[in-house]
């Protein structure tokens, strides 16, 4: 086994579910409970940690009223001798969040950790702590790398479900012990309201926790905020932030539903009384901002943007990808030229920057949106479509073309060992990419693989588009649209890069841990 050893992290959380007890879910249905205000100020939304890297780290927390953050850290979970970090005093302007930089940590250790909240006019007075726990990034090859990812949680109105154990698929998420959690987007649904219940196809009916927030389309900030809120409630996913650090990016439903730049939403759509989706995008970002430890958006960050690369050690290179603030308006995508794409010509330019410094054995692509599977536009009347491929299996077209230089790229400057993952289409699968059944061919095979997921309606596998020669190893995927998280079809992937061969590992687990499929790839080549 080449996993490093975790040492007491189950009882480190034990402190963590104890310090968030008063946000346990509602048995009976209804809405989230209400928090009283006096007293000392509470840390009752848990804590999560985010873009680690060998010596640095960010922790999150969010205060019930107007507190000073503090973080202690400590190689043991008796907090022995604890390295004290000052953070912000959190307040309204940030909905009562914020993040404290940890840096300076050792390299390829267990951190442990707990967050303080002090009143803002009497230090001494502190809340009750929360702990959790992370590793830092190991810049020895011998310690090899695991981490998880999946995406799309609680779309189509189901959410919570006191009835079902909540988000059940992040404890067998955790009990893996990754290093690392990759959310590949559609960390809310801002569009999808939840409702009190849904009738199940079998008669039966689902039931929802329910929050004021959730009862409508987001459109004002206070209303993006209470959807990142709502999956706080969720004690399964409090236990998960605390024990297991994340690398976070968004997609379409953070703001609405297949959106892109400068999209005016049609006056048909009474749900939206703003209907400039620039507006809601802002609003969306801010709360996205807020709600997660980003290292670059985070208040005063000089690069304010959600793609970046995370280096997680010899092994490993990370690049998140931002799929939807840089594109072009959705259309047919087929026009011959297309310059901006679904990346924007920045962002490529810095992928293919990055790409080529990167001296990691492995190159994870972290995409919000698949390559060779056609995603229509289904809010338009025309055949319109929301991610690369179109279905035309010739020659590039539209955002097809970018792909393609992208692709070219990585070929012509030799750039070994990349690996797409994503997850929006809500089923899991696994696709190769090879020249020889392609209709564009200067590029080296590559491997792309799909999950998610986490709680949401999964739907029918997506068509494949031929552009790039995809062949679809395998998929597993309901028949139905729309089936809901109690008739199974919930999914996240593994990723195991092996110390000493270098190899790596996939495994596409469904939601009680189940390994469905698996892939094993050489590292050290061009193409697989």
């Amino acid at each position: 086994m080449s996993h490093r050893p975790l040492p007491g992290r189950r009882s480190v959380l034990r402190g963590s579910l104890a310090a968030s007890a008063a946000l346990t879910l509602p048995v009976g249905l209804g809405a989230a409970p209400a928090f009283a205000r006096s007293g000392r100020p509470a840390a009752d939304w848990g804590v999560q940690t985010g873009d680690v890297t060998a010596d640095s780290g960010l922790v999150w927390v969010r205060a019930d009223r107007p507190a000073r953050m503090i973080v202690e850290t400590a190689a043991t979970e008796s907090f022995r001798n604890p390295r004290r970090w000052h953070g912000p005093l959190l307040g309204a302007g940030t909905d009562f969040t914020g993040t404290t930089r940890l840096h300076g940590l050792p390299s390829g250790e267990q951190i442990h950790y707990r967050v303080l909240l002090a009143d803002p006019d009497d230090p001494r007075r502190t809340g009750e702590p929360v702990t959790g726990t992370f590793r830092t990034v190991s810049r020895r090859r011998r310690d090899g790398v695991r981490f998880l990812w999946s995406g799309d949680l609680a779309g189509q109105g189901w959410g919570i479900n006191p009835d079902l154990g909540g988000y059940r698929i992040y404890d067998a998420m955790a009990r893996l012990d990754p290093d690392f959690f990759l959310c590949s987007g559609d960390t809310v649904y801002a569009d999808g309201p939840i409702s009190a219940t849904q009738a199940l196809p079998d008669g039966g009916t689902w039931r929802n926790v329910t929050t004021e927030e959730k009862a409508k389309v987001a459109e004002t900030l206070a209303e993006y905020r209470g959807n990142f809120r709502y999956n706080l409630l969720d004690r399964n996913l409090r236990r998960f932030n605390a024990q297991v650090p994340s690398i976070v990016q968004w997609d379409d439903h953070e703001v609405r539903n297949n959106w892109y730049p400068g999209e005016v939403i049609a006056s048909t759509d009474t749900r939206y009384t703003e209907k400039s989706i620039d507006v809601l995008a802002a609003r969306a970002r801010r709360a996205f901002s807020e709600y997660f430890p980003l290292s670059t958006l985070r208040p005063g960050a000089k690069e304010g943007r959600v793609h970046r690369v995370l280096r997680q050690g010899p092994l490993l290179d990370v690049f998140v990808l931002d799929m939807r603030t840089y594109r072009n308006a959705n259309s047919a995508d087929d026009q011959t030229a297309d310059p901006q794409g679904i990346l924007g010509r920045e962002q490529l330019e810095w992928l293919k920057r990055e790409l080529a410094r990167s001296r990691a054995v492995w190159k994870v692509l972290a995409a919000d949106m698949p390559l060779g599977l056609v995603v229509p536009d289904a809010t338009e009347n025309k055949p319109n479509f929301e991610a690369v491929a179109q279905g035309d299996p010739g020659a590039p077209l539209g955002r097809e073309l970018q792909i393609a230089e992208l692709l070219r790229f990585i070929k012509h400057r030799r750039i070994t060992g990349t690996l797409w993952l994503t997850a929006d289409v809500h089923h899991t699968s696994a696709q190769h990419y090879q020249p020889s059944r392609a209709a564009f061919t200067d590029f080296e095979p590559f491997w792309e693989f799909v999950s998610g997921p986490l709680n949401a309606g999964a739907f029918p596998a997506s068509a494949l588009d031929g552009t790039f020669g995809p062949e679809r190893v395998f998929v597993k995927a309901p028949t139905a649209s729309n089936v809901s998280p109690a008739g199974g079809y919930q999914f996240f992937g593994e990723v195991d890069i092996d110390r000493d061969s270098g190899e790596l590992t996939v495994r596409l687990r469904e939601q009680d841990g189940t390994v469905l499929f698996t892939k094993t790839l050489q590292p050290g080549r061009v193409g697989q």
